[in-house]
Parts: C-alpha cells; sequence; structure tokens
C-alpha cells in the first residue's frame, strides 16, 4: 500500500530536501502495551531518536541550545509489533530561516506504518527561536546517507 501524507508547502526561496536519512529499529517488549503492539506515545520517542541520529554531529554555538519541536502532527496507519524491525526514513521538507518541516515515516517492507509532520525551530540561549547560524545550515544541508 502506497500511502502519501499530506504535502508541506515550501515557502519561495527555501531549500527543499530530497535525501532521505534512515534510521533501523526494532520494537522491544518495552515499546509495547499488554496486547503487543506499539504504545502509540513511543512512535514519538522513536522518531525523536531518529532525529537525533541524523542531526548527530551538529555543534551549536553561542549558547544555542538547537531545535526543539513546536509542532507535530501523526497519523497511524497501521500498528508495529513486539520483535517488528523497521526504518524510520526522516526527510528534510523545508528549510526556513528560524526553523525546518520535517517528515518521517515508519517503513516496514515497503509499508508505511505511521508518518508525522513536524516543524523544528532553532532556539538560542535565550529560550527564543533564533535564525539558524551558517555553520549549522551548512551541516544539515549536505547529503545525509
Amino acid at each position: 500500500m502506497n500511502v502519501s501524507s499530506p504535502a508541506i508547502k515550501p515557502k519561495k526561496d527555501n531549500k527543499i530536501m530530497s535525501n532521505v536519512h534512515k534510521f533501523p529499529f526494532a520494537i522491544a517488549y518495552a515499546d509495547t502495551d499488554a496486547g503487543g503492539i506499539v504504545y502509540h506515545g513511543r512512535y514519538i520517542e522513536i522518531a525523536e531518536r531518529a532525529r537525533m541520529n541524523m542531526l548527530r554531529g551538529i555543534v551549536y554555538p553561542d549558547g544555542d541550545l538547537g531545535f526543539v519541536v513546536s509542532e507535530l502532527n501523526i497519523k497511524y496507519i497501521r500498528p508495529l509489533k513486539l520483535g517488528d524491525e523497521f526504518v524510520v526514513e526522516t526527510t528534510i521538507a523545508r528549510i526556513g530561516a528560524a526553523s525546518m518541516n520535517l517528515e518521517q515515516k515508519f517503513v516496514r517492507d515497503d509499508e508505511i506504518y505511521v508518518i508525522l509532520n513536524l516543524t523544528v525551530a532553532y532556539i538560542g540561549g535565550d529560550m527564543r527561536p533564533k535564525r539558524m547560524p551558517d555553520q549549522i545550515l551548512q551541516k544539515i544541508t549536505k547529503n545525509k546517507n
């Protein structure tokens, strides 16, 4: 089943990333509920691990905090179960001055199980959104595979 997610419309002059970061994961007992399926909140935690893996190696300057989730939408298509092995595919859909839109798909055997669409804001040391420094933009726009 090929499921398309809602498109994130890029603003003019924003860079669009087509590279996909892949993060393999296997469902453990701690990820499931009593019925052996993944508890709905765990998808958010697993997606966070995938994003952190994608951004690994970035050093945030000047006491900046980095990226924080400011908006999140999840579409549950089918449940993952205990023992399932899958990949979280993360794509940067839009890069703005102080934020990014990402799409994360949980994919197993070429089937999409869950889709997350989210916005992350770049936060400075003063806990306020700020323009991403050039060195951060350069790092996230490099090929990620």
